[in-house]
């Protein structure tokens, strides 16, 4: 390996994530390089003023998810995002800053927060989450959900 590059962890195409801001784990989710941010379902955004304070609330997930308990979130830290969906179009979305876990380490992340409820997938992360932090390796599944697994497993 040329210099000092350190050799980045494999990830696959899709695997599991834990979100420690909103009490989840093990949330399904989807490696897309061709998506530019990260997107997490949601449903019943809105802008609510409290105080002269903008916030935005939001329920994360849906009934398929058993840890999404139909809470809904409150954030003051978030903005509006231009986004241009698969099909091309140009959106507007908002976008919150939060935290991840995968392969055991603490990553932030900005996700858009979008309708994904006809998806497979609930979270989407894309490369500018990607870059710099994971290879992905396509014809591989849920390495970092397999790896907390494991050494679950092997602690007595």
């Amino acid at each position: 390996m040329p210099g000092n590059q350190k050799r980045l962890p494999l990830i696959g195409q899709t695997d599991r994530i834990d979100l420690p801001d909103f009490g989840l784990t093990d949330i399904p989710c989807k490696v897309d390089t061709g998506a530019d941010t990260s997107a997490i379902h949601c449903e019943r955004f809105r802008i609510v003023e409290k105080d002269g304070m903008d916030y935005i609330t939001f329920r994360l997930l849906d009934k398929r998810f058993k840890d999404s308990e139909r809470k809904t979130f409150r954030f003051t830290d978030f903005t509006e995002k231009k986004i241009r969906s698969s099909f091309g179009d140009l959106e507007y979305r908002y976008a919150i800053r939060t935290r991840i876990v995968l392969f055991g380490k603490t990553y932030h992340i900005m996700f858009t927060l979008s309708n994904r409820g006809s998806m497979k997938y609930p979270v989407l992360l894309g490369k500018r989450f990607l870059k710099g932090k994971f290879v992905v390796d396509v014809s591989q599944h849920d390495l970092s959900h397999t790896q907390k697994h494991q050494k679950k497993s092997e602690t007595p």
